[in-house]
Order: C-alpha cells, then sequence, then structure tokens
C-alpha cells in the first residue's frame, strides 16, 4: 500500500520540526499556512509542496483605507417596525456589528436605499432632504414641516436621513409596518471577524475588505498578485481564499452571528456593480432584488426572474476578473486552487461557464457526504481536495475535548461518499501545534490518510456500479447541486434535517444522482426520459418543491406522464405543495396522499390500515421519520405501510405504469437510507434485483466498480458486523467485518 502523498498538512511558524515529523508519520506530501497562521520559509526545502493562501479581498488595510469609496458593501435590512403615528424613526444599525459595518451615504442614498410599507408593499418615495452630521438640513421643494413638540424638521412626504442619529425619518400611516433597505460598507470581513472571535484573537487589526470589481483595486489588485508571486517563488499552488464576493453572513452586536446564507448574494453588491447591471439586463435595479422582504432570496425562496438575471449576471463579470488572475498565476508557473466557500459568491462550480475559469484545482471543507460530492462532482480542474473536520482550532481542541469522536464521524460519513466519487486529495487545517496534546487524534489521522489512499488507488477513475438514475427536482437544479437544504456549510437545523437526510442517503447509495430544475423540464421535457425515479422533497412553497411551479401544466402534466409511463417519484415531506385546484399536493393523486388544511375536514377519512411491504422490511419497528409532517391522509386505492395517531408517515400508490412512494420526512441514518435505497427500487419495479451488490447488514454496503474488477464491503459503524453480502451475479457469502473495517475483493 502507497504511505506517501494526496494529503496536506497546515504548519506555523512555531512548528517546523513537528511539521516535518507529522508529515512523515502522516504521509503528507504538501503543506499549507492558514488564515492567521504564517508560513515559515524554513520548510520551503523539506521536499513538500507548498499551498500559500491568498486573499484577493482583504490583508491590506492601507489600500483599503486609502480607496474607502472601494470598500466591499452589502444590501441590510432593518427589522420591521411598526408606525403609531405619522412619523417613525427607523434606527438602522440596531442589532448590528458596528465596528463590521457603516452605512452607505458617500453614494446617492434616494437611489441605492429603499423605504417599504410592508403593510401595502409600495415603496416610499424619499422626500428629497438629507439630515448630516452637522445636523443642518438640506430641504427640496418636496416641502416640510416643523415639529415645535420635539424641535425637528419633519418631511411633509416620504423619508429621510437623520445621519447624526444614524436613523430614517418616515412620515408614516400610523400602524403601517416599515423597513429600510441599504447599503453598509464592510469595514471588518466577516471571515476574519469570525476567526478571530471563535479564536480569541487579541489586539488584531480589523481586515478591511476592498472591491476587485471597481476599477482603481482591480488595477492594484493584478500587480498585488503579480508581487506576491515574485516575492514567493517557493510557493508551488496559490489557494485563492477564495475571490471576491462574500457569502452573506453578519454579526450582530454581541458580535454574535446573526444572519448567514453560504448561497448569499446580498454582500457581491456596489453602486459601480448595480449601474453595470442595469446596463446589461435593460431595467432599473432595485434594492428589494436583493433584500426579498427580509429573506434575502436564500435557497428556500422560489427565485425571481430579476434576482436569476442578477445570478447570470454576476457569474459572467466575476468571470472576467478570476481567468485574469489564473493567467497570471499559469504565468508565473504556478497552480491556481480555489477555496469552496467564504468570497465564491459568483464562482459556484455547478455554474454555467466555470469549467473556462482556468482554475487547476478546488479546496473545500467537508462535514458530511453532500459537502464530500459538493467538491468531488466538480469537473473542469485537475483535481479536487477535501479539507476533513475537525479543523485545529481551540473549539475542539481544548482540555476535555475528543478530537478523535469528531473525526471518526467526518471520516465515516466523507468515506461513504468518497467510495461513489472521490476527490483526489485530503488535508487537514487550522493550528497544528494544538494537535500535539491529543496523540491518539495523531495517530487516528495517520490511520485515515493511509485508509483514503488505499481506497483512492482502487476507485479513481472508475464509474462505480449504479442500480438506478435518480434526479433530484427543485427550483435550482444543477447549480445548487448537493447543496439542498443547505444554510450554512453542513449545519444541523431541527427544520430541515429531515430533508437534508435524503441529499446525504444519496451522496453515497449505488445511483446515478442528478439535479434537475423546473425550467430545465419547461425547457425540454424529454429530460424526463433519461430517470429512472424523480424526487421532490421539502416544505410547501419553497424552492425545493417548487410551490406554484405545479399551477403549471406543462410541468405537472410532465411529470404526470413520466410516472404513468412507468416512471417511480419519491416525494418528503410537503412534495409539489401548493394550495390551488381544490389541491394542497398537486400531484395527490399522484402520491395518493393528502394534507389536511381544514378545507377537507367534512370530508371522512377511511383509509388508516397499515400492511407489510417491500419498502419496510429492513426497518425497525419505528421508524425515524424526524420532524414529521402533521394531517397527512390517504386518499382511496393508496396503500398506507406506517401511520401514527391517524396521521399518514409513508405510503405508496399505483399511477398507470408507475409507482409513486410518499414519506412524511427521512433524516440520515444507516436505516433511513435503507429504506430509501428499497423505495428507490420499488417505485422504479425493479425489487427482484434488490439482492445484487448488496449487503443484508444496513450498516454494511456494498460498492462495485466493474472496469476495474473490484468490489468492496464496507462497516460504516465502530463496531464489528456481521452480514450476508450478495454480488452482482446474486451469489453470496457471509462475511465478520471489525469496527470501521473496508475488505477488497478481485472480481
Amino acid at each position: 500500500m502507497n504511505t506517501r502523498g494526496r494529503v496536506t498538512i497546515p504548519t506555523d511558524m512555531d512548528i517546523i520540526e513537528d511539521t516535518i515529523r507529522l508529515s512523515e508519520q502522516w504521509g503528507a506530501d504538501a503543506v499549507r499556512d492558514c488564515d492567521g497562521t504564517d508560513f515559515p520559509v524554513e520548510l520551503k526545502d523539506a521536499g513538500l509542496k507548498v499551498y500559500s493562501t491568498y486573499y484577493t479581498t482583504r490583508k491590506d488595510n492601507a489600500w483599503a483605507k486609502a480607496n474607502p469609496d472601494e470598500i466591499q458593501q452589502m444590501y441590510l435590512m432593518t427589522p420591521i417596525y411598526t408606525a403609531s403615528a405619522d412619523s417613525l424613526r427607523i434606527p438602522l444599525m440596531k442589532g448590528l456589528y458596528r465596528d463590521m459595518l457603516t452605512p452607505n451615504t458617500r453614494d446617492d442614498i434616494t437611489r441605492w436605499w429603499e423605504v417599504i410599507d410592508r403593510s401595502t408593499g409600495e415603496v416610499v418615495p424619499p422626500s428629497g432632504w438629507h439630515c448630516g452630521e452637522s445636523n443642518e438640513v438640506a430641504i427640496s421643494a418636496s416641502g416640510w414641516h416643523y415639529d415645535e413638540s420635539n424641535g425637528e424638521a419633519i418631511s411633509a412626504s416620504g423619508w429621510h436621513y437623520d445621519e447624526r442619529n444614524g436613523e430614517v425619518v418616515i412620515r408614516a400611516v400610523p400602524f403601517h409596518d416599515y423597513t429600510v433597505s441599504f447599503l453598509a460598507y464592510i469595514m471588518w470581513d466577516p471571515v476574519h471577524m469570525y476567526n478571530a472571535v471563535v479564536n480569541d484573537w487579541k489586539d488584531v487589526e480589523h481586515q478591511i475588505t476592498f472591491d476587485v470589481r471597481q476599477p482603481k483595486t482591480h488595477a492594484f489588485t493584478m500587480e498585488r498578485l503579480r508581487r506576491f508571486i515574485q516575492d514567493h517563488p517557493y510557493v508551488n499552488v496559490l489557494r485563492f481564499t477564495t475571490f471576491f464576493h462574500q457569502f452573506t453572513l453578519v454579526f450582530d452586536e454581541l458580535a454574535r452571528e446573526k444572519y448567514v446564507d453560504w448561497y448569499g448574494y446580498s454582500a457581491s453588491v456596489s453602486p459601480y456593480i448595480l449601474e453595470q447591471f442595469e446596463r446589461e439586463a435593460g431595467y432599473p435595479f432595485r434594492p428589494e432584488y436583493i433584500i426579498d422582504q427580509g429573506y434575502y432570496n436564500n435557497q428556500y425562496r422560489i427565485p425571481s426572474k430579476e434576482f436569476r438575471d442578477f445570478q447570470a449576471f454576476q457569474r459572467r463579470e466575476v468571470a472576467k476578473i478570476v481567468k485574469e488572475m489564473t493567467d497570471i498565476t499559469h504565468e508565473y508557473g504556478k497552480e491556481a486552487m480555489m477555496f469552496l466557500g467564504d468570497h465564491w459568491i459568483g464562482t459556484e462550480p455547478f455554474l454555467e461557464g466555470f469549467e473556462k475559469l482556468g482554475l487547476d484545482a478546488i479546496v473545500g471543507s467537508v462535514g458530511n457526504g453532500s459537502t464530500l460530492r459538493l467538491i468531488s462532482d466538480i469537473e473542469g480542474v485537475s483535481y479536487t481536495e477535501a479539507r476533513l473536520l475537525p479543523y485545529f482550532f481551540p473549539d475542539t481542541f481544548h482540555e476535555g475535548g475528543d478530537p478523535v469522536k469528531e473525526a471518526k464521524v467526518n471520516w465515516v460519513t466523507a468515506r461513504r461518499a468518497i467510495l461513489r466519487k472521490p476527490v483526489d486529495r485530503i488535508g487537514y487545517g487550522g493550528y497544528l501545534k494544538l494537535t500535539l496534546d491529543f496523540p491518539e487524534f495523531v495517530d487516528y489521522v495517520e490511520s485515515v490518510c493511509n485508509e483514503f489512499r488505499e481506497l483512492y488507488d482502487n476507485v479513481k477513475g472508475c464509474v462505480p456500479y449504479c442500480v438506478k438514475r435518480v434526479a433530484v427536482l427543485n427550483c435550482w437544479g444543477k447549480m445548487r447541486a448537493w447543496g439542498c437544504h443547505m444554510v450554512h456549510h453542513a449545519l444541523y437545523f431541527k427544520q430541515n434535517y429531515s430533508y437534508a437526510g435524503v441529499i446525504e442517503a444519496l451522496s453515497g447509495a449505488p445511483f446515478d444522482v442528478r439535479f434537475i430544475s423546473f425550467d430545465d423540464i419547461k425547457e425540454n421535457p424529454d429530460i424526463l426520459k433519461g430517470i429512472d425515479a424523480l424526487v421532490n422533497v421539502g416544505d410547501a412553497d419553497t424552492a425545493h418543491t417548487g410551490g406554484e411551479w405545479w399551477r403549471d401544466p406543462d410541468i405537472s402534466s410532465a411529470v404526470k406522464q413520466f410516472v404513468y409511463n412507468g416512471g417511480g417519484i419519491i416525494g418528503i415531506g410537503e412534495p409539489t405543495a401548493h394550495q390551488a385546484n381544490g389541491h394542497f399536493f398537486q400531484l395527490a393523486n399522484v402520491f395518493g396522499v393528502e394534507e389536511e388544511r381544514g378545507f377537507t375536514l367534512g370530508y371522512d377519512k377511511y383509509n388508516w390500515e397499515c400492511g407489510s411491504h417491500f419498502i419496510t422490511e429492513d426497518a425497525s419497528d419505528e421508524i425515524d421519520f424526524g420532524e414529521s409532517k402533521k394531517n397527512i391522509y390517504a386518499l382511496e386505492g393508496a396503500q398506507v405501510l406506517v401511520e401514527r395517531e391517524k396521521e399518514v408517515q409513508l405510503a405508496v400508490n399505483t399511477f398507470g405504469k408507475g409507482r409513486a412512494v410518499y414519506i412524511t420526512g427521512l433524516p440520515y441514518s444507516f436505516e433511513n437510507s435503507r429504506l430509501f435505497y428499497r423505495a428507490v427500487l420499488w417505485s422504479t419495479g425493479d425489487e427482484a434485483n434488490l439482492r445484487r451488490w448488496f449487503s443484508t447488514n444496513y450498516n454494511v454496503e456494498v460498492h462495485a466498480y466493474p472496469e476495474n474488477g473490484k468490489y468492496c464491503v464496507v462497516n460504516n459503524t465502530y463496531e464489528p458486523q456481521s452480514t450476508t453480502v450478495y454480488l452482482g451475479d446474486g451469489s453470496s457469502f457471509e462475511l465478520e467485518l471489525e469496527a470501521n473495517q473496508i475488505v477488497w475483493y478481485t472480481l
């Protein structure tokens, strides 16, 4: 077995000898610095490939301070305030960390800010005058009056900004609700702030984020990149972290995370950029296109045309400058690697044209199987690299901490996905010296590195055996592949773990998995002919289930026809749900279930009897449906498999030649992964092929690679397991596996 290579190790100035020692123990062939660390030049001749973290938008406060007009900006919305009189004052910075953000009053606030009456949805026009820090009022012909009770000049209509008090003053309708959307400069890079807070950095200068898209900073950035490469000739790989626009990350006044959206675009704006957008789009920009009622177009929102236009515009404009930087990198004989995250907006790897950016590699953090596939499925780069957890940070590596436990959980979930589509490299990040007090962890990482190399040598370049072609249908399609239901990187939310579990199950399942959108079906209904089973998972009226898309007969008819002609469909949560035309589940007659919302209480429901079924043969008595949906009932003709207190949890139905499965929720577990696997086989009418490349114990999985004549049996637990293994021809044998063991065989 190869015991060296395909591993990257972090370092710092005060751990040179230990870096060399651990690189030998782990078989690392590359070394990197991290945010808050420096690379010791003593390691440049250590025989390791050198990665250097490169920040395109920060770590040069002198430039940012000298060019304040080209500091990056983001759109923010105040909380909703209710007017109790005809005048309302809304503080802009309430609930925000003031060292991070400052309102942009340099540009025309009457154009780039927006006050909305949230009771009517109407825009409140500006008054045309402004109260500056000197407390002097500039007045336009729009009119004003003097309020003797408090000595204030009040606009006769509209709104103005009282800069001295940091408040927008609105001529209001009593008991209407109002918000203010405004631009703010990013005076402390959100990721730098996060790292400073988590690691308790003291007396660290706040790194200001500058805007590479703007003319002066663009020219400066290209020269700065050349200068960095020339000054660091020993660096082999520039690890761009990342490029130009940070995902949305905002902190409150106590430096706590206030709002996060890993796919958020609200920090990719400035008047300069928005004027460009207006010229290309051919219509005026409104802050509401980004603010979206305060939801910021998060991935649960069905995207508007204007937001999709803005995404496409950002992708094209960002790509031009990324290509400039990768060309410069290649000119000096270096590799260009992109970190998947941080300032990655506009460079999402499943967007059209990503392969033209000129990147050599992608590296990203791996929190589970879904995030592993988010990296390994990327096309258009020479290699991909997974940053495994835990990060070497004090929140894990402290007295009483258990980094080994976190590492084991991380490796088991990542390995399952690697066996379907491997990354080319793995590595770790953070402060290497923190690991020295945890020798058991150091030894465990060694075992992970060795196992990864063995796994990679066996499966790389081979297409694993896939029993079915499964497509996840939502509003985003391929552009958010493997990121469905991901608010922030692999983080748990009570409200979505019952749906994210389905994507996690798919990440390591023997299926050819695709992600398609409603637009894809609208443009080409024949896309469904290349699919065996369709999956629609999530809550009603979200981008993940489609909402009003199901009112389009082109969509609903195409999917019904697909099932009627023999296709399979699996719905989890509130699939196809949108109240219209006598249905909540728009494909209720396909799934054989509906949700009671009060409108059909007068109809008696009698279909509650449960029976045994192929899908539940491996399931325990109490299947975990997570945060299951309430008030689901079965229609006549459907077969209920599980009901609890007169609420359907699992049901199946036939529709023409096809079959449908409804599941109320499915958190990830090995047992639920098996249930979902059986659901796919049943929905496609292929129960007879269950026992092919199959383990009778759902804690153990079998992966076959016919192209290179190999297969493996893997124990996904840290306990010994027994199982019967079935091969592709249906023959079988008994097997005892040690904790977490993989056994490789030749066909």
